[in-house]
């Protein structure tokens, strides 16, 4: 227990010398299994983990999906999923926020990040909300909360990230998020609603569009809709497993930017360059996860916890909700990622002893992620946001967010609640 609470300060101390997290929790997990295994196991340790996950077949989704993605953003989709959206609900108060939230909805289901969901809207949605005289704390909230849904609504790298560390079945969580997403976007359009019923100046409406503008703007989107349910339909109805999936869905976001002739030699080689990237950084951070992980389980510390919070904890309910409680607040404070990967070593085996669902734990997991990344002070997307759009000030950013962080509060509650929510689809995959 004493080794692996040093070993947690040691990060938390390197973290505030501006040290990267994944050579921090590397370098904290190698230094750990030295002196208390030795160094050579320590160093057979790390070779392994290197290994593993460079040639671990399950982890090709993640650059197969960063490049769907990628291929998808380029062919100038979020456009066109949110005209689609302005078509149909621009013209009720507070329609174009509505119309944000569903092309966000949208345009998470193929792309997979909240930043790059909140980076892109950010260029699209802002603009129409100008000019029509919505208030910027309104406009920049629903754009940040908005992109929370790229890592809820699958698929997601931190589904993928989080199956992965826990072994738990990637396609099954994939479909425990659909249910949970739309709720998501449920609570946020009713956030808009509350938000412009205070105040009706906040996001008044736009012109009404006939059927043949919606109808058309319908048209364009089609080719997502077919994505979306190849990928996740083909992982549903168990035509294909995850990774298969994520192949199928690289390759059809591929022919679809091919078929819009956005793919010129340079956008082809940026976008190839852009996921390489990204893929390098998570699976770097990935494999300094593993690497503290494992020095983790060399210690008592996972036993040590689950015994103690169970011997505090009237019920196992109270655990989840302890648990839930740790990550808002940490949420607040620290980038998300850091605090997935530092937590699960030790709140995951705590949990399954508890007899809990793994894929019920991840839902909860993704949703106070995406919490934490619109929560003032250190939420990443406000931060995306506020660079991106320089003239709002990140106060008013702060003010607009905060009924998206509340209505998220909520939803969290009738996930742990309602199990089912989460539950339903993965159980009939099971059959």
């Amino acid at each position: 227990m004493t080794e692996a609470l040093i070993g947690f300060l040691a990060i938390f101390g390197l973290a505030l010398l501006r040290f990267p997290l994944a050579f921090s929790m590397g370098l904290v997990g190698l230094v750990g299994i030295g002196v208390t295994r030795g160094w050579v196991p320590a160093f057979s340790s790390i070779a392994q983990v290197v290994y593993e996950t460079g040639f671990a077949y399950t982890l090709s989704v993640i650059p197969l999906f960063i490049l769907m993605g990628n291929f998808v953003a380029r062919a100038g989709l979020a456009h066109e999923l949110f005209h689609a959206a302005y078509t149909f609900i621009g013209h009720r108060r507070g329609g174009l926020a509505h119309a944000t939230i569903a092309a966000c909805a949208g345009f998470g289901a193929i792309c997979g990040s909240s930043i790059a969901t909140a980076a892109t809207m950010s260029k699209v949605a802002y603009p129409s909300m100008k000019k029509l005289g919505y208030s910027d704390a309104l406009s920049t909230g629903v754009i940040a909360a908005g992109g929370t849904l790229g890592i809820m609504i699958p698929p997601s790298t931190i589904m993928v990230i989080y199956g992965i560390i826990t072994e738990t079945h990637i396609g099954e969580m994939f479909v425990a998020g659909i249910l949970p997403g739309l709720v998501a976007v449920l609570m946020l359009c009713l956030a808009v609603v509350f938000v412009t019923w205070r105040d009706p100046e906040a996001g008044p409406p736009a012109e009404r569009r006939n059927w043949h503008e919606r109808l058309l703007a319908l048209r364009s989107i089609w080719a997502v809709a077919l994505l979306f349910a190849l990928v996740i339909g083909g992982i549903y109805g168990g035509v294909f497993t995850a990774t298969e999936g994520a192949g199928v869905g690289a390759a059809g976001a591929f022919l679809f930017a091919l078929a819009r002739r956005t793919l010129t030699p340079k956008v082809l080689s940026e976008i190839l360059v852009e996921s390489a990237r990204t893929t390098a950084m998570l699976f770097t951070i990935l494999i300094g996860a593993m690497i503290f992980t494992n020095f983790i389980n060399f210690t008592s510390m996972p036993t040590d916890l689950r015994d103690w919070v169970v011997g505090i904890a009237p019920s196992p309910i109270v655990v989840i909700l302890l648990m839930m409680a740790i990550y808002l607040a940490l949420g607040m404070v620290m980038e998300e990622l850091a605090i997935v990967l530092l937590t699960i070593p030790v709140f995951f085996p705590i949990v399954t002893g508890l007899g809990f669902d793994p894929v019920w734990f991840g839902i909860l997991i993704i949703t106070v992620v995406e919490i934490g990344m619109i929560s003032p002070p250190v939420g990443l997307n406000l931060f995306v946001i506020n660079s991106l759009l320089k003239d709002v000030k990140l106060g008013t950013i702060y003010k607009g967010v905060w009924p998206f962080v509340i209505a998220d509060v909520i939803r969290l509650g009738v996930l742990i609640a309602v199990p089912g929510l989460a539950l339903w689809l993965p159980q009939l995959m099971r059959g």
